[in-house]
């Protein structure tokens, strides 16, 4: 089993270290309990070539840290989402291993991206955990698949609030936007909840 941490690193300088570190320590005692400690601060060096711009810097780890990479990254544009129904899915590492989560992306047809409900619960995007505007405040669902270093930090700051969000909840909000490591309230995609359709066999369970 490998894992993995997604850190942003912009103009030189790595994003929210320390929540990546707690999930990271959590991750390895959880799988590898006898492994010794490790600091990522310690372990990431970025290269010359990665100080201006934005970058991926991925790191693959097991009991040890096996790779460390730094991959130019742009942004997707995202105009529309997919419900899509899966009741079994698990994804509450952060694994190196996506495939689950690759065959319910390849059914948005049309659309951009994928929410996806388990339970009749919101939970998570393919790459990011929504958050939804009411007019007033802005909140996230307390059922996510997995719970990311950049929701953790608007939590801890009071930017977004928690709560229970089904299906039948979405047209209380106005707007939904994606965060995740990459992907901040300053620069996340924002859509109007009238973009998020159904999928069409959405009352069967996935």
């Amino acid at each position: 089993m490998q894992l993995l941490e997604t850190i942003k690193c912009k103009d030189g300088r790595l994003y929210n270290l320390e929540y990546h570190q707690a999930r990271f320590d959590v991750a390895r005692m959880k799988y590898f309990p006898n492994a010794p400690k490790l600091k990522l601060e310690e372990l990431i060096l970025i290269p010359e070539t990665c100080k201006e711009g934005l970058f991926r810097c991925r790191v693959v780890y097991a009991e040890q840290v096996e790779k460390i990479e730094f991959l130019p990254h742009q942004y997707r544009s995202i105009d529309s989402i997919r419900l899509i129904v899966d009741n079994n899915i698990e994804y509450g590492s952060k694994y190196t291993d996506r495939e689950q989560l690759q065959h319910l992306f390849e059914l948005r047809g049309d659309c951009d991206d994928i929410l996806i409900v388990q339970n009749n619960c919101i939970t998570d995007s393919f790459t990011a955990n929504p958050i939804f505007f009411d007019g007033q405040k802005w909140w996230t669902p307390d059922t996510p698949l997995l719970p990311g270093t950049q929701r953790a930090r608007l939590l801890a700051e009071n930017k977004i609030s928690v709560c229970r969000i089904t299906v039948n909840d979405l047209n209380n909000y106005q707007k939904i936007g994606l965060i995740n490591a990459l992907q901040n309230m300053d620069d996340m995609p924002v859509l109007p909840i009238e973009r998020i359709r159904n999928n069409p066999s959405f009352n069967q369970n996935g």
